[in-house]
């Protein structure tokens, strides 16, 4: 700096321009801010501010004296016999500039003739503006300060926190007494304004997973307004010298702490986003994490993103209390309305809780004199009954939002509510939820207790007062399992589970919540993801919840979670989907076997996506797995099997087989050729099927598996290689073998579903009755989705599952009589 001043002092003694004299000190500052990152290593949160802010009043200082040298030359005279000063505002005035914020600057002069203030100022502004910085600057005389703070409470405001920096101190004293007297102007006005600016700043930046630091909820906005409501009721230089009646210094020290490291977070976020920013991104918490130290790991990021919303939350906390501390005799009476008071004083945490509780019958806000009530309270260790019983209670509760709002606010939802002390202030970077999961969990049950959607209002309002109590918390802790190791879904039923029981839920009910959050991103993950209308996703959906009851819970807790969100997450348009969804399956609850099918279905998949192998593929591939149409597949093989079916029609062009002839004579077949299956029949027609199986896989390729009751010797086996072969060469055949079948015998169902036919044959075991009954469909042009073929005691029991076209349900009458015409 010493070197600076040397090089500024030779320029003036050569009588350099203004401008070579902004140049030296814009080299001065561009180094200055390069080397920014290593003072930030070795300095605290409001240290490295100061030591900011004294760089810049350095600065300003040169460059008035500069400014002085300039038009004085040898002859400048004392300082405060110029009537002009250098005045520092906003959070410059208070030292807490951070290194790409706007310097707040004030020029106060008198206009005496002969002094050529004016001259001097724009000499002081001319340097300033060529070196770089960023200014934002008034200049006023000091008549003008007292009606210039009537025009804005903005200006009013950045006034009352100003700091002299340089110049004449005469003029200083009449600015601070031009100051004292805007301070005690209209205090009751400036205080209902400034609640006004910060309710709109709440309600625009809530605490959030990207929180704007300096405006939001929890913010420098909410420290900043105690320093200014105590500053203009009492003077004060800082909040810690309010009066100890207003701020109790234990709760200082917390407030300091959590400030502290904000003002750390604040300066991090503008060095590495290299520019003035406020709000703290996601993309930019790895490099604000690791410039404060933490480690480069996501684990790092969230411990990181968990204490900026804690410190944020213990901000909010303490400004409000100790405002309305300060505020109290200024508030207006609609004001004071809007809050729930404390009915009594207390010792007993659990009366206070319950006074919590009666208010509940309608929305409040709890005054900050309740907050500090229940943070100062005694409490037993641990939740005793009368405690449970008061929760199970507030749950009951129309508006148990309030009261849970008012327990966050307090830093107690994890006493009173323990599954939640591990998600208190947890970060979710999944780019969906816009808040951390406890907030998530408050926001949820908002919108439980405040349905605005009629059609599942009315499902709400039928359930009971026990189902509304488990539905409630369900809603609360569906999250709860987040943070850990294991599928939150699992962990957060079983923490659900040990709750519930405390609270006294029945078992019944319990075990409906656990459903419910196992499976509950399950509704609007197929709402949102899948065809809606095909069958099978409906009956996958639907075997999760096979009651109505179920089925109406999942949609009113879908409707919440999704609400909780974030803004326009619950939208017209998902709104539609996830009411088709509901719809869809509410006409299938009644088809009891299909819904037990499609449980087994869904439980072979999940057994699948365990496997090493299921987890080797590709994404394409275990969808393509995913997706078969046949349930047969999944109902009748092992993971394993499925696994080695599926690879092989991976690997198949056209077709593959196996042939097995160990106890009895298998042959698998997996083909994306036309197969001849009649023909295939009828050449092993001497042989009897006892079973056969045919699945519709993915991308035109079907699997057969038919078994036989008896093996064949090595030499038929290459027989069997020519028939197996041909059969996918020989496109017809001469019909030359019939089967006698009754009408009686065949049965047909074309309401099976929406998708998909079935039609029964049973009738008695013959020679070719499947080459026959194959070779008709294939006439026919029917295509068989699954075919299970099975043969007891010479009766054949053969079901078909076919796909609902033109070929089948318009011919039903034509198929029966061709299948059972006399040949």
């Amino acid at each position: 700096m010493n070197q600076i001043k040397a090089q500024i002092e030779e320029l003036l003694h050569e009588n350099g321009s203004d401008f070579e004299i902004a140049k030296v000190l814009k080299e001065d500052i561009k180094l200055y801010f390069d080397t920014l990152e290593d003072t930030f290593a070795t300095s605290g949160g409001k240290d490295f501010l100061v030591k900011h802010t004294r760089k810049i009043d350095t600065l300003l200082k040169m460059i008035y004296k500069a400014a002085l040298r300039s038009m004085f030359g040898d002859y400048v005279p004392m300082t405060n016999s110029i009537p002009l000063a250098l005045v520092a505002l906003g959070s410059y005035g208070r030292e807490e500039l951070c290194v790409h914020s706007d310097i707040d600057l004030m020029i106060v002069y008198k206009d005496i003739p002969g002094y050529n203030c004016k001259e001097m100022i724009e000499k002081i502004l001319y340097i300033l503006w060529d070196t770089g910085l960023k200014l934002g600057h008034r200049v006023h005389t000091i008549e003008e300060l007292f009606d210039v703070s009537k025009t804005d409470i903005t200006i009013k405001t950045a006034l009352i926190e100003s700091r002299f920096i340089e110049g004449s101190h005469f003029i200083w004293i009449d600015t601070q007494n031009a100051i004292t007297q805007i301070r005690h102007d209209d205090v009751k006005g400036f205080i209902r304004l400034k609640f006004k600016e910060q309710e709109g700043k709440h309600k625009k930046y809530p605490i959030t997973m990207e929180p704007n630091l300096k405006d939001g909820a929890g913010g420098f906005r909410d420290a900043n307004l105690v320093y200014w409501v105590g500053k203009i009721l009492y003077n004060t230089d800082n909040i810690k010298s309010l009066p100890y009646d207003i701020v109790d210094q234990k709760e200082y020290k917390t407030f300091r702490i959590a400030l502290e490291f904000l003002f750390r977070v604040r300066s991090a976020l503008h060095l590495v986003a290299k520019r003035k920013e406020d709000k703290l991104r996601l993309d930019l918490i790895p490099e604000v994490a690791t410039l404060l130290g933490y480690g480069m790991n996501p684990k790092d990021h969230m411990r990181f993103a968990s204490k900026v919303t804690g410190s944020l939350k213990t901000i909010r906390l303490y400004s409000m209390i100790w405002v309305d501390a300060l505020t109290s005799e200024y508030k207006e009476e609609k004001t004071k309305k809007h809050y729930f008071y404390p009915k009594k004083q207390t010792k007993d945490f659990n009366a206070l809780l319950n006074q919590l509780i009666n208010a509940s019958y309608k929305p409040f806000t709890a005054h900050p004199t309740l907050l500090r009530q229940l943070i100062t309270l005694p409490k037993p260790e641990r939740l005793d009954d009368d405690l449970n019983h008061s929760m199970a209670m507030l749950f009951r509760s129309p508006h148990a939002y309030s009261a849970l709002v008012a327990l966050s606010y307090a830093k107690l939802l994890y006493y009173t509510i323990p599954p939640m002390k591990k998600v208190i202030n947890l970060p979710q970077f999944d780019g969906y939820h816009e808040y951390a999961v406890d907030t998530h969990s408050l926001r949820c049950l908002y919108h439980l207790e405040q349905i605005e959607d009629n059609s599942i209002k009315n499902l709400w309002e039928s359930l009971n007062t026990d189902e509304r109590l488990m539905l409630k918390l369900v809603v609360f802790l569906h999250d709860a399992g987040k943070g850990r190791k294991r599928d939150h879904h699992y962990v957060g039923a079983s923490l659900f589970k040990i709750y519930a029981k405390r609270l006294g839920v029945k078992n019944e009910l319990i075990s409906m919540g656990e459903r419910l959050i196992h499976h509950h991103t399950l509704m609007s993950r197929v709402a949102q993801r899948e065809d809606l209308y095909s069958e099978a996703v409906i009956l996958s959906f639907a075997s999760h919840f096979k009651t109505k009851k179920l089925l109406d819970m999942i949609y009113i807790l879908t409707y919440a979670d999704m609400s909780g969100v974030g803004r326009d997450i619950y939208n017209s348009f998902s709104a539609k989907l996830i009411r088709t969804l509901y719809k869809q399956s509410v006409e299938v609850l009644g088809q009891t076997k299909r819904l037990d099918e499609a449980t087994k279905r869904t439980k072979k998949i999940g057994s699948l996506k365990r496997t090493k192998a299921f987890k080797a593929l590709t994404r394409t591939q275990q969808n393509k797995i995913l997706s078969i149409p046949s349930n047969l597949l999944f109902l009748k093989y092992t993971p394993k099997h499925i696994l080695a079916i599926t690879q092989k029609a991976f690997e198949t062009k056209s077709y593959a087989y196996t042939i097995s002839n160990e106890k009895y004579l298998t042959i698998e077949i997996i083909r994306k050729e036309s197969l001849n299956l009649s023909y295939l029949l009828d050449k092993l027609s001497n042989l009897d099927v006892v079973n056969m199986d045919i699945c519709k896989l993915f991308s035109g390729f079907k699997y057969f598996k038919i078994d036989f009751s008896e093996t064949i010797t090595l030499e038929e086996i290459d027989f069997l290689d020519d028939i197996i072969s041909n059969s996918f060469s020989i496109k017809s055949q001469e019909k030359s073998i019939s089967a006698s079948i009754q009408k009686k015998e065949v049965e047909i169902d074309c309401e099976h579903s929406k998708t998909y036919a079935i039609m029964h044959v049973n009738t008695k075991n013959q020679k070719g009755l499947l080459s026959y009954i194959v070779d008709m469909f294939e006439i026919m042009n029917i295509d068989i989705v699954t075919a299970k073929v099975h043969t007891i005691k010479n009766r054949a029991r053969d079901m078909f599952l076919i796909e609902k076209n033109g070929n089948f349900c318009h011919n039903t009458d034509k198929i029966i009589e061709k299948l059972t015409q006399k040949l």
